[in-house]
């Protein structure tokens, strides 16, 4: 079971992703904050990008994580529907995320625009992990 829902908060988007596996609740967070900015059934898949990032523990990994896709929608103008979390791994004392995500350019006329993100937040931030589920909680600033 993966997925996510927007959980109520008074001024900003709370999320709640989840999955199996960690990798999987990864992307299901991915998903809900590009679907938080546009709709992602409209995104076509044109462009592919490797995306890694790396932090000293697994909420600072899910910040840098959400961060990379903000600062890409920000920087380049790309937005994503499809993510793909290969791997999480210990690699000198630092977790290191390497996967990939699948998009295109945005474009007024075909992506409408929801809410423009400022930034994700360590605020609420909340990581529980059992053998059978990962649930990922985050607000994004907006």
């Amino acid at each position: 079971m993966t997925g996510y829902r927007f959980l109520e908060h008074t001024a900003d988007v709370k999320v709640e992703a989840y999955g199996k596996t960690i990798n999987e609740a990864f992307k299901e967070a991915a998903r809900a904050l590009s679907e938080v900015m546009t709709d992602t059934s409209k995104i076509r898949p044109f462009i592919r990008r490797k995306i890694e990032v790396e932090a000293e523990d697994l909420q600072a990994l899910l910040y840098e994580w959400l961060e990379k896709f903000i600062y890409l929608f920000d920087s380049e103008g790309l937005v994503f529907s499809e993510f793909n979390v290969e791997s999480i791994q210990q690699v000198e004392g630092r977790l290191k995320l390497k996967g990939e995500a699948v998009g295109e350019e945005f474009d007024e006329e075909k992506h409408p625009q929801r809410t423009a993100i400022k930034a994700a937040t360590y605020h609420e931030m909340k990581i529980k992990q059992s053998p059978k589920k990962t649930i990922l909680e985050f607000v994004l600033d907006i």
